[in-house]
Parts: C-alpha cells; sequence; structure tokens
C-alpha cells in the first residue's frame, strides 16, 4: 500500500486554476478594421461561475506600450467592459490581474487591427546577401568531420538513434544534436529541427523517423544534448546566462553568428548522409527555433520547405518607433542601442531572412505571445513573397495547443510525403 500511495503521489498532476480571468473581443475572429472600436469584456470565473465584486488592474493598448492603466477597479455586476481602437496597423492587448483571496491571477486578449498592412521597420542591409553567402563559405573551408555514436537504450524495432556532431566555423567549434534513421535501407526525406531558446539535452524525433525520414535535432551551444538537466542549468544560470546577448555590437562575434552557421553546416551534414534522398529536406522549429528555421531556409538553396512557429528575432528596430519588437526586446529590455549595434542586429533579424526565401513555409502563432508579440511576427511575415500559409491560434500565447501541433506535423509530412 505505502508503494502505491508513493507511485501515485508521484504521478499526480497539478493542472490550471479554479480561478480564471477571461477577456473577450465582441469580434469572435479577433480581427477589425482600423478606428473601429473594439470592446473587451473583462469577466473572473469560480468553477465556470462569474464572481462578483472582484477587484482588477487592467493595462489597455498597443503591445507593450499601454495608453490606460488603472488599478483596483471592482467588477460590480462580475464584468467590466473596455473599450479601445487602433488608427495604424498593429494589436490592441488587454491585460487583467484579478486579485482573489491573496493570490493574483491574469488574463488578456488582443485585437488585431490590419496585420496584414504591418511592415518591418528595420532596415535590410544592401550587402545582406553577400554578407552570410561569405561568412558561409569560409566556414565550409573548415571540414565537417562529423561523429556518430549509436544510442542503443534509444533505438526502436525499425529506427537507429544516434548521438553526432560536426564541425561548424572553425577548427574544434562543433554542433551537437539526436540523429534518428530508418533502419531498413533505402534513401528518405529529411528534417533538421532546430531549438527554442534556453539550454537542455534533447531527445531526437523518433516518431517522424518511424514514418519514413531522417531527422536531426540539433542543440546550438556547442555541448554534447546527452548529460543531465542540472548540467544545462548550471550553464543557463552560469557562464551562458543571457547568452542571446553577447556580443551583440560585433557583426562576426555576436553570439547567433556561430549558431546560424551552425544550422546551416547541419544541413551540409545532412546532404552528406547517403541515405538522404537528395529531394525533401525541411526545416522546423518554435520561437527562437522559428527564426532558425526562416534563416536556415533563407540561405541554403538546398533546404525544399520550413515551418515556423512563433518566430523570435523579428524586427528589432520596431523599438525605435514604440512599436513591439520581437524576443529578446534588445533595445526594450537592454537599453537604446547605439550606432553600431543598430547596425549589426540588422544581420540579425528574421525580418530580413524573410525577404530572402523563395521555397514554402508554414507560420502558425497566436494573438496572446507576449514573448514574440504579433505585430513583430506579422512584420516579418508580410514581406515574404514566396509562397506561405498563416494558421493563427488566436487564444494561444507562448505555447501549442494540441490542433496546432497536430496542424503543423500533418504539413511537414506531407511536404516530405509521408503519411501515418
Amino acid at each position: 500500500m505505502g508503494c502505491l500511495l508513493c507511485m501515485l503521489a508521484t504521478t499526480a498532476q497539478i493542472r490550471g486554476n479554479e480561478i480564471r480571468v477571461v477577456v473577450s473581443p465582441d469580434h469572435t475572429d479577433w480581427n477589425y478594421r482600423l478606428n473601429e472600436k473594439c470592446t473587451f469584456t473583462v469577466r473572473v470565473l469560480k468553477a465556470q461561475n462569474v464572481l462578483p465584486d472582484v477587484k482588477v488592474d487592467y493595462e489597455l493598448g498597443p503591445e507593450m506600450y499601454p495608453t490606460e492603466t488603472r488599478k483596483g477597479v471592482v467588477l460590480k455586476n462580475g464584468e467590466l467592459a473596455l473599450h479601445g481602437t487602433m488608427k495604424t496597423p498593429g494589436f490592441l492587448r488587454c491585460k487583467v490581474k484579478a486579485h482573489v483571496g491573496g493570490r493574483t491571477y491574469e488574463g488578456l486578449a488582443t485585437a488585431a487591427y490590419a496585420p496584414e498592412q504591418l511592415q518591418p521597420v528595420t532596415e535590410f542591409p544592401a550587402d545582406f546577401r553577400d554578407f552570410w553567402a561569405k561568412e558561409l563559405e569560409e566556414a565550409r573551408h573548415t571540414s565537417l568531420q562529423p561523429l556518430m555514436t549509436l544510442l542503443p537504450e534509444r533505438c526502436t524495432s525499425t529506427v537507429n538513434v544516434y548521438h553526432v556532431s560536426f564541425q561548424t566555423d572553425r577548427w574544434g567549434s562543433r554542433f551537437y544534436g539526436i540523429l534518428c534513421m530508418p533502419k531498413k535501407e533505402g534513401r528518405y526525406p529529411a528534417l533538421l529541427r532546430v531549438p527554442g531558446a534556453g539550454i537542455r539535452p534533447y531527445a531526437g524525433d523518433v516518431y517522424t523517423a518511424e514514418q519514413g525520414a531522417i531527422t536531426l535535432e540539433v542543440g546550438i551551444h556547442g555541448i554534447p544534448v546527452t548529460m543531465e538537466q542540472s548540467f544545462y542549468d548550471n550553464l543557463m544560470n552560469g557562464a551562458l546566462n543571457c547568452y542571446w546577448t553577447f556580443c551583440r555590437n560585433d557583426l562576426k562575434n555576436f553570439y547567433y553568428h556561430r549558431v546560424i552557421i551552425g544550422a546551416l553546416r547541419a544541413v551540409d551534414f545532412i546532404c552528406e548522409l547517403p541515405q538522404y534522398n537528395g529531394q525533401a529536406l525541411g526545416v522546423t522549429g518554435s520561437s527562437q527555433g522559428g527564426a532558425l528555421s526562416v534563416m536556415t531556409a533563407a540561405l541554403d538553396s538546398r533546404v525544399t520547405f520550413y515551418a515556423a512557429v512563433h518566430p523570435a528575432l523579428c524586427d528589432h528596430e520596431a523599438y525605435t518607433k514604440k512599436r513591439a519588437c520581437g524576443w529578446p526586446h534588445y533595445f526594450y529590455y537592454y537599453g537604446a542601442p547605439d550606432a553600431k549595434e543598430l547596425k549589426v542586429v540588422r544581420y540579425y533579424d528574421t525580418a530580413n531572412f524573410a525577404r530572402c526565401l523563395t521555397v514554402p513555409g508554414w507560420f502558425s502563432w497566436g494573438y496572446n505571445d507576449n514573448v514574440c508579440p504579433p505585430t513583430s511576427m506579422y512584420a516579418a511575415y508580410n514581406v515574404v513573397t514566396s509562397p506561405k500559409e498563416l494558421h493563427p491560434y488566436l487564444e494561444t500565447g507562448h505555447y501549442w495547443y494540441q490542433e496546432q501541433w497536430d496542424e503543423w506535423l500533418a504539413w511537414i509530412w506531407k511536404q516530405m510525403g509521408i503519411s501515418k
């Protein structure tokens, strides 16, 4: 009995809150014309019923730049109606905090105003394409020298799983990842999976490999991806804390320089595999990985498709116009840029890579994303001239819905000609 109780304790899950703050725009699609009034209805629910006389604080206005802020507003009849509009393309956000029983609960909703008209603020450097072509050419003077170690405990009856590494931009500088390869002899399509921000181990995409594809999931920090989580936590809290800010005023030593080159060398690694069919090669990721998906597809013509979920690093310079910029919000959080830094980040802006895309792409994000504001992502998306499709899931923040995940996976598999 004691063992059973211990097992139940370890498998029990904490999920959600009893009290929810619901903020509802009056258009079901959350989309509005310029100058059209939006009414947000605020309710606080407990066990699906409205709580009366709750005190709330709220912010209302464009993302990251609210123009109306109030505290201690009482929901006398259990509801509060807030009104706003926008004269220029963008997103109007209503954020609410409710105070109940000594706890604070949050909710938000974000209304879109002509988002298809948004354009990047960031400038496109005249030598942008030449710069990256030269950087990649120089990096390829360093041989990949790939290493592959079979991980028997991770293999399945149909897939071999390897811990792999290869050199990137200079001797000794390596990317590490998990390669999943169908055991059956043949030639297969391939998928490169690039990571969101942070430092962590990786398991690899065995599921897709079992359907008949090569998958490579990479880390970006030049360290093995099979260690214990505590190893990565120590780095995140120590030597690699806020790595995304490192050398951001140095064009060639900016942290993402090596990362972008590493993603492109991952394509080199895949293309050298004799099992790759040389026809379908995709790249996908979310957040930081969404940005790297766009960047990799824009710079390597061997990539045949990409899928970017809530892509980061979009439209850094929007800050200069007091408009929502993408993660990591360099100038919003880390101080106004000098002329050199402003010039450097233009070469690392997802919006500028988006201008260079030539292959089909699938995008998805939510209107309530606080990390990667939809204003920044739409600005990048709108300059893509190659075939593209956008699948917004309005209420999501910086996370996925199951339906969103299923739709993303189905599209990727279709591009590779595989199905469950």
